[in-house]
């Protein structure tokens, strides 16, 4: 029963609020939720995607509820944390309902930050080990115009943050945490291997109420420590713990690859991440053959990657966790999500690079140097690499018409379509951020490689888009 004074306040926002903090109420907005939201997305479907593609988002978006709903009900979540997520996601996204199916304007809707590269554990294969321990973090004030600046171009208000450890990068006195605070209707999340999460930092994160980390596993203790270091996996466990202490809700990164796939994709490790530690949501990354000494046996075989698609979806529907795989969730995000396309993203690294993803290690500029010249994020959008970009997706399947999208099972230019984003690297004479990079666009052995692979997952997939997902029989693919 929602009380007399709260029913007939003018604040929207203390409705919100007190359905939020009371269970049997929040069930009832997050019903309310997602009726308007399945209208929105499938009903009305006013970019006429696949019907399909429209209720598997919806399940994904519900799904994230759900793990909310945990963790609010379990005690995991601050008063502060309310208050942020009612300033950012609910006056922003359901108030204002432009990002709740409704057509995406012609922005992004963030930006991935790396201010630093600098960490302090080594994992192999990382994306981003390929600098030396001694390279520039970005400038605070560089950090905080770019941040500012996609909210008053944009009306952005979602920042990721990557690294490196981001809880490493320093400008002086100054951290991660000190620019959060500068932007408190800005939400954070900052991708971080944990080791660094103490009871203080726990506790001050819970304070500002807008970063949640999703923290860096690689399965079980012995997965884990494999590859990041002896020892990671109990400091993993700690930094859970603060951050259940201090109301952080928090989530897990993943990077399946062919050594642990099959464990991270598991019931066992995915009720005890959620049932029993308290993740609130799931970032799978599979391995990508980038960075430091890149190994293509790392890479998931595509019958594999067709099991983790399958038990993706056991996750979102029958177990209503939000798992959400770079990749295999393509289909959600309308395909690959670079290079500024609308409702997407692109990258700023430690160095000021700007790539069109994480993942795709071709500078197009510098941020220095675009601030240098007095121009700004939108100059960054227009420039040929990213352009040829999001012409391509464009053409996959972002402006066509539902019967005319491919299949967005293979979503990624990099991953999916390697030939295609070579050259479009090559012709526009797009920066390899280092030598790996650079590498990849002569070896003929790694090209070989990569295009077989995603020859074959679109042999495999392509059948269940075609069933399933699409409105009507496409043609084959191409790129």
């Amino acid at each position: 029963m929602i009380p007399r004074r709260i029913l007939e306040s003018a604040s929207i926002k203390e409705l919100y609020r007190f359905m939020i903090e009371n269970r049997l109420s929040r069930k009832a907005l997050f019903s309310i939720v997602s009726k308007r939201l399945y209208r929105n997305l499938v009903v009305e479907n006013i970019d006429d995607r696949p019907r399909r593609v429209q209720e598997l988002k919806h399940a994904y978006m519900m799904a994230l509820f759900s793990g909310f709903d945990r963790a609010m009900t379990r005690g995991y979540v601050s008063r502060s944390v309310t208050e942020r997520l009612l300033d950012t996601v609910l006056e922003n996204i359901i108030v204002n309902e432009k990002r709740m199916g409704k057509s995406y304007d012609h922005n992004p809707l963030l930006l991935v930050v790396s201010p630093t590269g600098r960490c302090n554990i080594r994992c192999n294969g990382c994306y981003a080990a390929g600098d030396a321990d001694d390279h520039p973090g970005l400038d605070f004030d560089i950090f905080d115009r770019i941040v500012t600046e996609k909210r008053e171009l944009w009306d952005s208000h979602l920042t990721i943050v990557s690294g490196g450890e981001p809880f490493l990068w320093r400008d002086g006195k100054r951290d991660l945490l000190d620019l959060v605070e500068r932007h408190p209707t800005e939400f954070f999340q900052a991708y971080t291997n944990g080791t660094l999460i103490t009871n203080d930092c726990a506790k001050r994160m819970g304070e500002l109420g807008n970063i949640t980390p999703a923290i860096s596993i690689e399965g079980f203790e012995e997965e884990t420590d494999s590859r990041r270091g002896k020892g990671v996996y109990r400091k993993i466990l700690e930094a859970f713990e603060n951050l259940r202490r201090h109301g952080v809700p928090f989530g897990i990164s993943v990077t399946p690859t062919s050594e642990n796939w099959d464990t991270v994709t598991s019931d066992r490790f995915i009720d005890f991440c959620f049932d029993e530690q308290g993740a609130v949501y799931c970032w799978s990354f599979q391995y990508m053959p980038i960075g430091c000494n890149p190994d293509l046996n790392l890479m998931i075989s595509p019958e594999d990657r067709l099991e983790m698609l399958r038990r993706t979806h056991h996750l979102i529907f029958d177990k209503k966790i939000l798992f959400a795989d770079f990749w295999n969730s393509g289909v959600v995000s309308y395909g690959c999500i670079s290079a500024g396309r609308p409702g997407g993203h692109f990258y700023i690294d430690w160095n000021g690079d700007v790539t069109p993803c994480v993942f795709v290690p071709y500078a197009v500029d510098n941020i220095y140097s675009v601030y240098e010249r007095g121009d700004d994020l939108n100059t960054l959008r227009e420039t040929p690499f990213f352009r040829k970009i999001r012409a391509w997706q464009d053409g996959f399947g972002f402006k066509q018409p539902a019967e005319k999208v491919l299949n967005w099972f293979c979503p990624c230019p990099i991953r999916d379509h390697f030939g295609y984003l070579r050259r479009a690297a090559l012709e526009t004479k797009a920066r390899p951020i280092n030598k790996a990079a650079a590498d990849a666009l002569t070896d003929p052995d790694y090209q070989r490689i990569m295009i077989e692979y995603a020859d074959k997952y679109a042999e495999l997939s392509t059948p269940i888009w075609e069933e399933d997902f699409a409105e009507s029989p496409v043609a084959k693919q191409s790129g």
